[in-house]
């Protein structure tokens, strides 16, 4: 029951991640992977908490959602995407 949760929570934290993406990508402001990584640390530091584990598994699909973006070091700015699509890593 615990993995199904925490993947639920990943699953959550990528929907988030390319919902934001899609409708905020415009914005001239910071890539969403780094909110992602951010969770992850607190979640580490977190861990032996169930809000720590959470933490590490939002901030992992909140991650994943920006992956290229995080590749390519890409901090502040905006995306320049034509096809807006939900599944996929951009």
């Amino acid at each position: 029951m615990t993995i199904i949760l925490l993947l639920a929570i990943a699953f959550i934290g990528y929907a988030i991640g390319r919902v934001s993406h899609i409708l905020g990508g415009h914005l001239n402001a910071p890539h969403h992977w780094i909110y992602g990584v951010l969770a992850i640390i607190v979640g580490v530091i977190f861990y032996k908490h169930n809000f720590g584990r959470w933490l590490i598994a939002f901030g992992i699909g909140h991650t994943i959602s920006d992956l290229k973006d995080m590749l390519e070091l890409k901090f502040y700015g905006r995306d320049t995407v034509e096809v807006k699509k939900f599944w996929g890593i951009d």
